[in-house]
């Protein structure tokens, strides 16, 4: 070995990062065991506390499968991850809700989802007018959501009733492949474990078996995001991000915030490619069924949910917003105002302090949506799926890379992740037993 190769030889070797955990499988035992355990005493808890019959019968099945998961994770070691997840996803997703869909038995949304879908099939449009919603007396004969959101009703619409029509399922089938897709294309190792993992836990199993609206929404939310992390692609982010604003408005920050973060990234151009991608789907989506019925629209998918329809949302978790509102009248234009105020908060925060990296969007779109749920006069603590959500996928990506993609300066270090494979191959000619010897201690 001559002394030129011994020189270039480090001296000191990285110290193995502590979250280097690029599977659900290499997860610590105590921490995944953790892990399940908190799920089984939050799904435990819902079921002793609720007085609803679905969220009971959810938190029973869930409670006793995340208890045998953390058992078998502490049985079995490494061996019992495979069965961990799959008996967490079997009880408290599939058995749960394949029992509560033969039954028919779901949340008013998916009531809605069907009603609006059989609408569109039959009347090519899935709101009712401004006359059949004056002489409404249920809430659930509105529909909140924009019209790309009945495309999950329309099995059922077309075929009739089975469990495979339900459109949770189909809720289910589309977050599945979509948050795979935004895993996999930030760079994130063993997709399949990670996806399952999420879909299994108490964020997503609950919100799917009983009514699973948010879901695919926040499914596109993550892959826009990821689209523009590594290598930005703004316009298969756009078309990402459009889908997802043309099935909720709960998307329509996301976008803001990604738009503000290509602007300041990469330039003008790649800005007004994401949103005009963006706005030329939720045009193409949305456009045809405002020209068919523009106040019906309105009066389903903005007025309702601000509570200014002559009907209120059922939607009444004990938050600030929905508090203020049963005050009266002054306390609902309170709540309005403060939604509004927060809404500004968030804009000039873009606009004095633009966020310069996914990560930093995405916990910039967590606090928005969250003060936007907390103030807003139509809420529920269900809408929380999206911050919680979001962290998920965040947290997955960021473990992904060793713990470092979300970090200040990750750029830097990636790069020079990038070219240590160059630097090891001038070296490795040195001799094979160096060689060897720094593989083993960097691996």
């Amino acid at each position: 070995m001559s002394m030129l190769a011994l020189r270039q030889v480090p001296l000191r070797f990285p110290a193995p990062r502590r979250f280097d955990w690029p599977s659900p499988a290499r997860v610590p035992r105590p921490w995944l065991t953790g892990l399940f355990a908190a799920s089984a005493a939050y799904a435990l808890v819902m079921a002793l506390v609720t007085s609803n019959p679905l969220h009971r019968t959810w938190g029973i099945f869930a409670a006793c499968s995340y208890l045998l998961a953390a058992m078998v994770v502490l049985a079995f070691k490494a061996r019992g991850v495979d069965p961990a997840l799959l008996i967490s996803l079997a009880g408290a997703l599939v058995l749960p809700l394949g029992l509560m869909a033969a039954a028919r038995l779901q949340q008013p949304e998916v009531r809605v989802i069907n009603k609006s879908a059989s609408l569109l099939v039959h009347h090519g449009t899935p709101y009712l007018g401004p006359a059949a919603l004056a002489a409404a007396h249920s809430p659930n004969i509105f529909d909140p959501y924009l019209p790309l959101m009945t495309l999950f009703g329309i099995p059922r619409a077309l075929l009739g009733f089975s469990v495979l029509t339900d459109p949770r399922i189909w809720f289910g089938v589309g977050f599945v492949v979509i948050f795979a897709a935004a895993l996999a294309v930030v760079g994130a190792r063993d997709v399949a474990r990670w996806t399952v993992l999420v879909t299994a836990s108490p964020v997503i199993a609950f919100s799917l078996t009983v009514g699973g609206t948010d879901v695919p929404v926040l499914a596109f939310l993550c892959l826009g995001l990821a689209l523009l992390w590594r290598a930005p692609h703004p316009v298969l982010a756009g078309l990402a991000l459009g889908v997802a604003c043309a099935m909720k408005a709960t998307a329509w920050p996301a976008l803001l915030v990604a738009v503000v973060l290509v602007l300041v990234r990469d330039g003008r151009r790649a800005a007004w490619i994401l949103s005009g991608t963006a706005v030329a789907v939720f045009a193409a989506i949305v456009g045809p069924v405002a020209v068919l019925g523009p106040r019906a629209l309105v009066q389903n998918t903005i007025s309702f949910p601000l509570g200014l329809a002559s009907i209120k949302s059922e939607a009444v978790s004990p938050l600030p917003g929905r508090l203020l509102v049963e005050t009266g009248e002054t306390g609902h234009l309170i709540a309005v105002a403060l939604l509004a105020l927060a809404c500004l908060g968030i804009i000039v925060s873009l606009v004095i302090r633009p966020p310069r990296t996914v990560p930093a969007a995405t916990w910039r779109i967590v606090i928005g949506l969250s003060l936007m749920f907390v103030l807003a006069p139509a809420t529920r603590f269900g809408y929380f799926l999206y911050p919680a959500g979001l962290l998920a996928w965040l947290g997955i990506s960021w473990l992904a890379f060793g713990g470092l993609a979300g970090l200040p300066g990750a750029g830097a270090r990636s790069a020079n992740a990038d070219a240590q494979p160059a630097y090891q191959s001038a070296n490795h000619g040195s001799s094979a037993a160096s060689g060897t010897m720094c593989s083993t201690v960097c691996a």
